[in-house]
């Protein structure tokens, strides 16, 4: 990914808003996982005052289930997991200050003015591949919920993650974008 832009998670605050729809990023840094279960959890801790188990300020989530990983590895086969299934409680978790989200799939109207608002991206990761994308995963913790199994949220620090940008923070799709240009090449 020669034209790619490396990114480290700690730095997206300033980085987002110069990022655009169907650019490439190789992203470093700081990531934690949450799919269905753990974001229902967390939405529960809100409700009743509970902290979140990692800090959502500037934060990085991947929308990821992991494999158990093999003797020497770090972490299992880790595709992304379908963004949507998160619609309902991402716009929240950006208005706390997450401003990175990872996954594959369209997201809905609600999680883009969201993304806009808050200056943050949606950067899909490559479905289909989960052996490419654990090559990224340099460590793993497990952080909380264990008995949620591989939906338990971990803190995984990756580098040179290969993603590309969806959603972006002006309002760039590239669901949208991308067929238009490909039409209009044609």
């Amino acid at each position: 990914m020669a034209d790619a832009v490396r990114v480290n998670t700690e730095e997206m605050a300033q980085v987002a808003p110069t990022l655009r729809a169907g650019q490439r990023v190789l992203l470093s840094g700081v990531c934690y996982t949450s799919r269905d279960a753990a974001h229902k959890r967390m939405m529960e801790l809100l409700d009743t005052g509970g902290s979140l188990p990692f800090p959502v300020e500037g934060s990085a989530v991947y929308y990821v289930g992991p494999t158990p990983e093999r003797p020497g590895q770090v972490i299992g086969s880790a595709g992304p997991t379908t963004s949507g299934r998160m619609d309902a409680m991402s716009p929240r978790l950006l208005d706390l200050g997450n401003k990175i989200m990872i996954g594959k799939g369209k997201r809905d109207a609600a999680v883009k003015e969201a993304v806009v608002r808050n200056g943050a991206v949606y950067l899909a990761a490559l479905g289909g591949a989960g052996a490419l994308m654990a090559k990224s995963v340099e460590t793993l913790e497990v952080i909380a919920w264990p008995d949620l199994g591989c939906e338990a949220v971990r803190r995984l620090t990756v580098k040179d993650m290969p993603l590309t940008v969806i959603l972006d923070a002006h309002g760039g799709d590239l669901y949208q974008s991308g067929p238009a240009a490909y039409l209009e090449a044609k």
